[in-house]
C-alpha cells in the first residue's frame, strides 16, 4: 500500500521549541513525519498553503469549565464533555482538562465516572480531569459556592486516590486551609498534580505545601494571597519556587499586562507559566448569560460575572490569550506558543506534543491565524480540501 503523503508550508511553523521560516511540514498516513526545506518539496507534492498562518501543535488547556453551552458541574456526563471538548476544537484547543468547580460529593463522583468513560470511549480532547474544589479557602472563594466548601476528609482522599488509578492525568486545585500537608504528599505520590489555588495562605505555608508535593499553582494572581513588600503570598512563592508551575488567564480583564509582565520576567525556572482559559459554558456560542450553581452569569464586553459583579470564569481561548501575550504583555511569540502548547503538555505527561519527531496526528495539530484570530485542526482544513 502506498503512503498518503501531504505537505504544509506557506507560513512559520512551531515545532514546540523554534519557529521555522521556509519549512514545510510533511505529514505521511495522517501523522506527522519531519519538516523539510520548501526548496525539497518532490515535484507534484500535495501542499497545503497556510498563506502566512501558523502552523503548531494544538492547544492544551488545563482549565476548562465549559463550552457549547454547557458546563460540567450541570451535567457531568460523556455527552457533555463532548460537547465541551468539539466547541473548544473549533477554538484551536485539541486536548484538554475538564474542569468541575467546587459542587456536592455526588456531582464530582459523577464528573470522575464521566471522564473515566469518556477516556474508555476514546471521546476527542478529553485527557483527564481538573477537580477545582471544594477544598477551598472561604475567604479567597471568588464565584465559587461558600456552601459546599469544606475541608478535605479521609473519604475524600480515598475517592480522590480511587478516581487517579482510572483517570491518568487528574489535576486538583486546593487550599492549605482545607487540606493538609499528609494529604498533599498522599496525592502527590499517586501521581495526582496538586494546584495551590483560591488561597489567603502566606508565603511560608505555600512553600511547605511546594516541598510536600504541589507543583502547580491555579490562575496566577486570582483569587490568592498576593505579593506584597513584607508578606510574598501565594504569588510570591509561584515566582521564587523554581519547582512550581501557574496558569494564567491572560485575557487582559484577569490581570493586567504589566503584572504579566513583571511576572514573566521573575518567575524562576524550570517551573513556567502556562495559559488557561478558565472556559465556561459560553465558549464557542453567541450565549449572552448562563447559570452556575442557580446563580446567573452574564456575558457582557468580553467578561464574565455574577450579579454581584465578581468575576466568574473567563470569555476567553487560548489563542486570543497568546495574542494578548505577544501584543500586550511583550512576551516573543516562541514563548507564547509554549505557554499554550508543550508547557502544559508537558506538565500533565503528554510528552508527544511537538512537531520534533514523527508521530502527532493531524487532529492535534492546527493553523492559527496569524493575528490571533482563530484557529482550525489540521484534519477538519484537510478534509475540506479533499471534499
Amino acid at each position: 500500500m502506498t503512503a498518503s503523503e501531504i505537505f504544509v508550508s506557506g507560513g512559520p511553523i512551531f515545532d514546540g521549541h523554534t519557529v521555522h521560516q521556509g519549512a514545510a511540514a510533511r505529514f505521511v498516513d495522517g501523522r506527522f513525519d519531519r519538516l523539510v526545506a520548501v526548496g525539497d518539496l518532490p515535484a507534484g507534492a500535495t501542499v497545503t498553503d497556510l498563506d502566512g498562518d501558523i502552523l503548531a501543535p494544538g492547544c492544551v488547556d488545563l482549565q476548562v469549565n465549559g463550552g457549547g453551552g454547557l458546563l460540567l458541574n450541570d451535567a457531568p456526563s460523556v455527552d457533555t464533555l463532548s460537547t465541551i471538548c468539539a466547541a473548544h476544537r473549533g477554538l484551536g484547543t485539541t486536548r484538554l482538562l475538564p474542569t468541575l468547580i467546587s459542587d456536592r460529593v455526588e456531582i464530582t463522583q459523577a464528573a470522575i465516572a464521566a471522564v473515566t468513560a469518556a477516556l474508555g470511549e476514546g471521546v476527542p480532547g478529553v485527557v483527564g480531569l481538573h477537580l477545582e474544589g471544594p477544598h477551598l479557602s472561604l475567604a479567597r472563594k471568588g464565584a465559587h459556592d461558600g456552601a459546599v466548601i469544606r475541608p478535605m476528609t479521609a473519604r475524600d482522599l480515598e475517592m480522590l486516590l480511587s478516581a487517579k488509578a482510572a483517570i491518568p492525568v487528574l489535576k486538583v486545585t486546593i487550599a492549605p486551609e482545607n487540606v493538609t500537608l499528609a494529604q498533599v504528599a498522599q496525592l502527590s505520590q499517586a501521581g495526582i498534580l496538586v494546584s495551590l489555588g483560591h488561597t489567603d495562605a502566606d508565603y511560608d505555608t505555600c512553600m511547605a505545601y511546594a516541598a510536600a508535593g504541589a507543583t502547580c499553582a491555579t490562575h496566577l494572581f486570582n483569587a490568592m494571597s498576593q505579593m506584597g513588600n513584607r508578606a510574598p503570598g501565594l504569588v510570591g512563592a509561584v515566582l521564587a519556587n523554581a519547582a512550581l508551575s501557574a496558569g494564567l488567564i491572560a485575557d487582559g480583564v484577569h490581570v493586567h499586562p504589566a503584572t504579566m509582565r513583571a511576572a514573566w520576567a521573575a518567575k524562576t525556572g524550570p517551573g513556567r507559566i502556562f495559559l488557561v482559559s478558565d472556559a465556561m459554558a459560553v465558549a464557542g456560542t453567541d450565549l449572552s448569560e448562563f447559570t452556575l450553581n442557580d446563580r446567573i452569569i452574564r456575558r457582557e464586553d468580553g467578561q464574565l460575572r455574577l450579579l454581584d459583579g465578581t468575576l466568574a470564569g473567563a470569555d476567553l481561548d487560548l489563542i486570543r490569550a497568546m495574542g494578548v501575550l505577544v501584543s500586550q504583555v511583550g512576551v516573543p511569540l516562541v514563548d507564547a506558543l509554549s505557554a499554550a502548547t508543550v508547557v502544559p503538555a508537558r506538565l500533565c505527561g503528554l510528552t508527544r506534543h511537538h512537531l520534533r519527531g514523527p508521530g502527532l496526528p493531524l487532529d492535534q495539530v492546527i493553523r492559527m491565524s496569524r493575528d490571533f484570530g482563530g484557529a482550525q485542526v489540521l484534519a477538519d482544513l484537510v478534509a475540506l480540501q479533499a471534499a
